[in-house]
């Protein structure tokens, strides 16, 4: 029985006045099941390695993703046209941060029970994450897209670097310094 049919079926049970028979066809054949949410534990560093060895592509969509530290870079220059909110309010901070700066995603939801391991986690945009939250691939009926090749595709890395080089007062920016770090490993 499809999972539709068991909630109708359990709610013609309670129209007929038959609740017993409803929970113990809830139980039977579609149970709650009390998840264990592990948690998510990765270092910045170990976001930029995922980043890397995904080649900066969204997993989710295939789309091109860019250096965190890029956006920032050009906030930091033009706040007015590119502004940078800290929390990414979306009415005070530019759709590039949510459409472009990449973050890790487990494949798995670990709210679901996935595990918090390298083979569990893939490069995707801000918003993908956003948009998949707990949810399984196969629910959002999404396939997983190939890794880019980083040698490629640096998400700008190299631009970004030389930006940095280019204007040290630039690493006064926390997010930028950090971000600047990062890629030179």
């Amino acid at each position: 029985m499809n999972k539709v049919e068991v909630l109708k079926e359990a709610a013609q049970e309670i129209l007929n006045g038959k609740m017993e028979n409803a929970k113990e066809l809830m139980q039977a054949e579609y149970p709650f099941k009390k998840l264990i949410n592990t948690g998510r534990n990765y270092t910045d560093k170990q976001k930029m390695e995922q980043f890397k060895r995904d080649g900066f592509i969204d997993r989710y969509s295939g789309q091109k993703l860019l250096n965190p530290g890029l956006l920032k870079v050009l906030s930091y220059y033009m706040p007015d046209v590119f502004p940078y909110h800290a929390h990414w309010k979306m009415e005070e901070c530019h759709n590039a941060y949510w459409e472009f700066v990449p973050t890790v995603d487990h494949i798995y939801p670990v709210a679901l029970g996935g595990a918090d391991s390298e083979e569990n986690r893939v490069t995707t945009s801000m918003l993908h994450n956003s948009i998949k939250s707990n949810w399984t691939l196969e629910q959002l009926r999404w396939e997983l897209k190939e890794a880019g090749n980083y040698e490629e595709w640096d998400g700008l890395t190299t631009l970004f670097v030389e930006l940095v080089e280019a204007d040290s007062s630039l690493l006064e920016d926390a997010y930028i310094k950090k971000w600047y770090h990062l890629s030179k490993m």
